[in-house]
């Protein structure tokens, strides 16, 4: 069941947690492109020995999390009526009235365990961390006898969000599982967690989204828009559907082609252009800070481009017209380590903006004129 120390409204909860317009992985009744993830998962069922511990790995936005749900939905209200050869299912499909379905997709199911951060109880925001005493109520839960069936079933979202403290207590209860019970813990960035904590589970680990796939689930869950633009959208977000909605939804298409515009005009750099530029992240508020989080996502997605193409050539190929060619020119100005080095530093500095209260505008001009010493 959802865990949480905090006064608000369930639903105010809910949306802080997936400010979205797109179904929640709880909800969430599709997962293309994870197949043979699936029937991985299936089979370990069928066979009578699934492991206990799961850590499903990749990027973030591709899929981890519906995987999770659908195995936890199939474990609580769908399981298969017979093993490996007595004719059991052959998806992770539940069928919409099976019992305990509803309770799942709630999040309200008994044998339901969903660890994630929580709002702070003083300040009444998401915690940064997965908290501690959320890990602790964990252990009680998971040795705990089932209530309404055979699991016990506990989903982490995301694991590498978890603070020293918080991953230690998590180990503890990896390292004396307890029977009929499944930890299945999300992670975007695997190399975080703790080597013992990876040593003892399976590990799956989904790859990015093909290109047609992206395109074909924001036909769906953003159909206003364009065909054109779904095909730019589909590249930039690197295989993840979930990327590519959230990029969707802030005007980042406009937002690159400002970006490279900018980019174009190094070494020198245009310093009116760059100031129009940074001047619009300047501004506070939710449609600010998704321009904010695109930012970060677009500029380190093409220095990485750029330090990529200075290392092996093979330059991508353009988005905007201005972007032709452009990464050949900036890598042949400068040495692969100074690439690296300015790459660091400006993503730094983005990433670090709001953790240490920087302004934002500094913070864009600081980035740009760090690409131009490296040209220096």
């Amino acid at each position: 069941m959802a865990r949480g120390k905090t006064s608000a409204d369930a639903s105010e909860l809910e949306k802080l947690e997936w400010p979205y317009d797109w179904p929640p992985p709880w909800r969430s009744e599709r997962l293309l492109g994870h197949e043979t993830a699936e029937k991985t998962m299936l089979a370990a069922h069928q066979s009578g020995r699934l492991h206990h511990a799961w850590l499903l790995a990749g990027p973030r936005g591709i899929g981890k999390a519906t995987l999770a749900w659908r195995f936890a939905r199939f474990l609580l209200s769908g399981e298969g009526k017979g093993g490996l050869f007595g004719g059991g299912p052959e998806s992770l499909d539940v069928a919409a009235d099976a019992p305990g379905r509803a309770l799942v997709d709630a999040r309200s199911h008994p044998d339901l365990f969903h660890l994630r951060r929580t709002l702070h109880p003083d300040t009444g925001r998401m915690r940064a961390e997965i908290a501690v005493d959320d890990v602790r109520e964990l252990g009680a839960f998971m040795h705990m006898t089932p209530a309404m069936g055979k699991w016990r079933v506990a989903i982490v979202d995301a694991a590498d969000e978890m603070n020293r403290n918080s991953a230690n207590a998590v180990l503890k209860i990896l390292e004396e599982p307890p029977p009929n019970a499944v930890l299945l813990m999300v992670a975007h960035a695997p190399g975080r967690l703790l080597p013992t904590i990876r040593s003892r589970c399976r590990r799956l680990a989904l790859q990015p989204l093909a290109e047609e796939i992206v395109m074909r689930l924001l036909g769906d869950y953003a159909p206003g828009v364009k065909a054109e633009e779904r095909v730019v959208l589909a590249r930039l977000s690197e295989g993840s559907i979930g990327r590519a909605l959230e990029l969707a939804g802030a005007g980042s298409l406009e937002l690159y082609r400002e970006m490279v515009d900018v980019l174009a005009t190094l070494p020198e750099l245009d310093m009116a252009r760059l100031h129009g530029f940074a001047e619009r992240f300047a501004r506070r508020g939710e449609e600010a800070n998704a321009a904010w989080r695109s930012l970060n996502y677009l500029f380190d997605g093409w220095l990485k481009g750029l330090a990529r193409h200075a290392a092996v050539g093979g330059e991508a190929a353009a988005i905007v017209p201005t972007e032709r060619g452009l990464q050949a020119r900036l890598a042949a100005a400068a040495n692969l380590d100074r690439w690296i080095g300015a790459w660091e530093k400006a993503a730094e500095l983005l990433s670090g903006a709001d953790r240490v209260n920087l302004d934002r505008k500094q913070t864009v001009l600081a980035s740009f004129l760090a690409l131009q010493s490296a040209m220096r």
